[in-house]
């Protein structure tokens, strides 16, 4: 992991090789410190990633949901197809795509469920 802060704009956060329960941890943390300063956007950066499990994928999930309340539009950057498949199949690539600002209370519809399980 590699963070780029050089736009404080949109912060950039370089994932690469396996993002799993073993490894997502600091992921987490850097995310909740990039949006401790609430930036308009924030760059998840997939290039080198090679697998991701339930728990990489609760993190991207918690960073959504963290920069919905903070008003902080996520996007992710060079997605491998792998990584593209699995957002897709798990309906997370929905709720990413929702407009800054959409997000369901945690306890409300299916993405509010989505985002506390994953």
């Amino acid at each position: 992991m590699a963070v780029d802060r050089s736009d404080p704009a949109a912060p950039l956060i370089r994932v690469g090789g396996d993002l799993a329960y073993a490894t997502a941890a600091p992921l987490r943390a850097e995310v909740d410190r990039v949006l401790a300063d609430a930036p308009p956007g924030l760059v998840l950066d997939f290039t080198d990633l090679l697998f991701i499990d339930s728990t990489g994928l609760g993190v991207i999930v918690h960073a959504w949901r963290e920069g919905q309340q903070c008003g902080t539009a996520l996007r992710l950057r060079a997605v491998p197809r792998f990584l593209e498949t699995i957002l897709d199949m798990t309906g997370v690539a929905g709720l990413l795509a929702r407009p800054l600002g959409d997000g369901l209370p945690a306890a409300d519809g299916a993405a509010g469920r989505l985002a506390d399980t994953a």
